[in-house]
């Protein structure tokens, strides 16, 4: 039989801004709700960002992470897994900020630097509620996201080795897959390793089935046994891509920071309602959904009881 699926639900992220949809949690409260919500659908494993709650702007404050993160260790079993991306434009020790402080089983880890371009949402509106949005967009199209072998070195020894964490290693192109392997080369890093497959950001990878099949393929063939891949598709893509991992015997992602949408032109009331969605699809095809204790099993993870939050 095919192992559970393990499902990530992603709240918030940094990326959509308030103006883009009213569903999107803005306020630790929000946040902590939503994710409540998304490990009760069925996530196993819910990916963190933080907001400002007046402005909505991603935020790194540590303090505001420690507001909705027991929150949601007293309500629910899920695998808490912090950010290391934050907002487009921090700083590394910005981005790390959290994650330090609070401990956690997981956080994300992006393998290596891209142009990362999201001004293209600029001309779907006007009607802007803060004067940060599109100037947030705009700048992206000027920007790199910065994730350098130094960077790489820097998180893998501060968070891995300094606090037990693993991490969900974010691939947006296939030489990030390269990268990954240089650092398990070094000895850096130990199995098992959770790959996240990201498609459909501009500048990474384009949302295309050939371009699945082909990173599962070099995956398979330079982590073998020792890895479990998960797969995120950003907007229109998320749920048929979700599908396709499924398929090829893999785990997913869902949320609001990948897609504000339940289907076409219909926004998504909240991050559960994609949760759910998602489980139907994969239940419908005869597979199940792992639980948080079967995630932390077969990741590897330190557990519940040795973070800091």
């Amino acid at each position: 039989m095919p192992r559970p699926v393990i499902i990530t639900c992603a709240p918030t992220g940094g990326i959509h801004t308030p103006s883009m949809s009213p569903y999107l949690p803005l306020t630790p409260s929000d946040i902590a709700q939503a994710s409540i919500e998304a490990a009760e659908a069925g996530a196993a494993i819910i990916h963190l960002h933080a907001r400002n709650p007046e402005t909505g702007q991603p935020d790194p404050r540590p303090e505001l992470f420690q507001e909705f993160m027991p929150r949601i260790a007293q309500a629910c079993d899920a695998v808490l897994n912090v950010s290391t991306g934050g907002g487009l434009g921090m700083t590394r020790e910005e981005r790390l900020r959290a994650a330090v402080a609070t401990s956690p089983e997981m956080a994300s880890l992006n393998v290596g630097s891209l142009n990362f371009g999201i001004f293209g949402m600029l001309g779907r509106r006007t009607d802007w509620k803060h004067e940060w949005e599109p100037a947030f967009l705009e700048m992206t199209r000027d920007f790199v996201f910065k994730n350098t072998f130094a960077d790489l070195e820097y998180v893998v020894k501060e968070l891995g080795h300094g606090h037990g964490t693993r991490f969900e290693f974010e691939c947006y192109d296939l030489g990030h897959l390269y990268n990954l392997a240089w650092l398990i080369d070094q000895n850096w890093l130990q199995p098992p390793f959770f790959v996240q497959l990201v498609f459909g950001v501009l500048g990474g990878m384009g949302a295309d089935l050939d371009n699945l099949l082909h990173l599962h393929s070099v995956a398979q063939r330079l982590f073998g046994g020792s890895y479990e891949f998960s797969v995120l598709a950003a907007g229109r893509h998320q749920m048929n891509f979700a599908t396709q991992a499924a398929l090829l015997g893999g785990n997913l992602r869902v949320g609001l920071e990948d897609s504000l949408y339940l289907g076409p032109g219909e926004l998504s009331p909240s991050n559960a309602h994609q949760v759910a969605k998602i489980r139907g699809v994969i239940e419908a095809l005869g597979y199940q959904v792992a639980t948080p204790a079967q995630a932390r099993e077969r990741l590897g993870l330190k557990g519940a009881e040795n973070v800091t939050f």
